[in-house]
């Protein structure tokens, strides 16, 4: 059957499909808001975000109100949204889709959700439904080397997003969809070797673009049909009449994961087994280690290899400073990119020592997995919180959000914003719920 056929079938599916009816999908629906809300805020707590958004409220002034930031215009939202909520890299992904869904569709259903005035009940199902098409469409449309994910197929999450919230039709949805595919971007991952920010933006230029698409096509803009396969063949390189998208009735929102790390995915395996050497030391003490090799799957060479980082988006992407960060302070959240700590001693000397070897076994089974030797000794992870056998529980991903918005908004008015939007009715205006995160 042809890609277009299968996604039409799929956004039929979801056109005809209340996704919250569903209990499982809607609290891991709650919980991919409240854990991309939570990264978003301190994203725009950082000089570059904030800076920005004042600078676009200021050019452009409008109604819409995220937290923590001026009035912006629906466009400028989105933008300011995808941006900051990937700043610390700390955002949920799709393995299957070697991507992240979920913050493209974010960016647009939040947005948008703010300016229709819509309930937390219809945000949610934007969001759903954004990263069900966007995560079947990544696993068809891998990106070649030299490219970043961000911004790319990322872009149907944004388009479906808006596109529920406008209630177009099944029609008018796939419409919006091959439109979006006649100008989809190609990002490059050039910005994050030389430490430049720019690839933040990918995510917030998405949001903005598939509202735009969404909005044209209810318009009366037309679209080819078949821009999507053509992508496919003459961006990727792909074959358009190959591949299966997964099918209808298949929730992949179910076999996404959350962060417990703020860092690329791929460093998380590396990070864990640090983690793992710690417990059990009454006083763990780095300055005695002398060797370390780490042995990973060789997709975490390709993407985070970046060595001897000098800013915090290397250091994002960086599986030796994850792994040293790790081993020196027992975690791996925001604080590892401050100035300080990118500077270290102790962490830099650790960084230098890792030896990364690719691990065929792992990189044959298409597996995520590290071994890290520490000396003699060997600790081997073959998963990390946030899989989906392995799930980041409720109360984590709670506490994650505190420890973000907690040094910006207070402990406690964070504590109760996250129950609020956990528990919160489904009725619930989201302009109300995100006002109670705006101080």
């Amino acid at each position: 059957m042809a890609i277009s056929e299968q996604l039409s079938e799929t956004v039929a599916w979801l056109h005809g499909t209340n996704p919250l009816a569903d209990q499982a999908v809607e609290q891991r629906a709650r919980l991919l808001l409240l854990d991309t809300l939570g990264c978003m805020i301190a994203g725009l707590a950082k000089p570059e975000p904030r800076t920005l958004a004042r600078s676009l409220a200021a050019l452009e002034p409008g109604q819409i109100k995220l937290p923590n930031a001026p009035p912006l215009t629906m466009g400028s939202a989105a933008y300011v949204a995808g941006l900051a909520a990937c700043w610390d890299e700390a955002c949920e992904g799709l393995p299957r889709a070697h991507g992240r869904p979920g913050l493209h569709a974010f960016a647009a259903a939040i947005a948008l959700g703010l300016a229709g005035q819509h309930t937390l009940d219809e945000t949610l199902g934007a969001l759903v439904a954004g990263f069900e098409v966007a995560g079947r469409l990544g696993e068809l449309l891998r990106i070649l080397p030299g490219m970043h994910v961000d911004g790319t197929w990322g872009t149907f999450g944004a388009v479906t997003a808006a596109a529920r919230l406008l209630q177009l039709s099944p029609e008018d949805t796939l419409s919006a969809l091959e439109g979006a595919a006649c100008q989809l971007p190609w990002s490059l991952y050039l910005p994050i070797t030389h430490g430049a920010t720019v690839r933040n933006t990918y995510v917030g230029e998405a949001g903005r673009r598939g509202i735009g698409v969404a909005l044209a096509v209810q318009a009366g803009v037309s679209s080819p049909s078949g821009a999507i396969a053509q992508f496919h063949k003459l961006a990727l390189g792909g074959n358009p009449d190959d591949g299966t998208l997964a099918p209808s009735g298949q929730w992949l929102l179910l076999e996404g994961y959350l962060k417990p790390f703020a860092a690329v995915r791929h460093v998380h395996y590396g990070a864990q087994a640090a983690i793992d050497w710690r417990r059990g030391r009454e006083r763990p003490d780095t300055t005695k280690i002398e060797a370390l090799e780490l042995q990973i799957y060789g997709e975490a060479l390709t993407y985070c290899g970046n060595r001897a980082p000098r800013t915090p988006i290397q250091a994002q992407f960086s599986l030796s400073y994850g792994l040293a960060w790790a081993l020196y302070q027992g975690d791996l959240g925001p604080e590892a990119y401050h100035d300080d700590s990118l500077t270290n001693g102790e962490v830099r000397r650790l960084e230098a020592l890792v030896t990364i070897v690719e691990a065929p076994e792992f990189t044959g089974a298409n597996k995520r997995a590290a071994r890290l030797k520490v000396g003699s000794e060997i600790f081997a992870v073959d998963a990390v919180p946030g899989e989906p056998d392995l799930p980041l529980p409720a109360d984590a991903v709670e506490a994650k959000f505190i420890r973000y918005v907690g040094p910006i908004m207070g402990e406690g008015p964070a504590r109760d914003a996250a129950s609020r939007i956990i528990q919160a009715p489904l009725a619930t205006s989201l302009a109300d719920l995100l006002s109670a995160l705006d101080q």
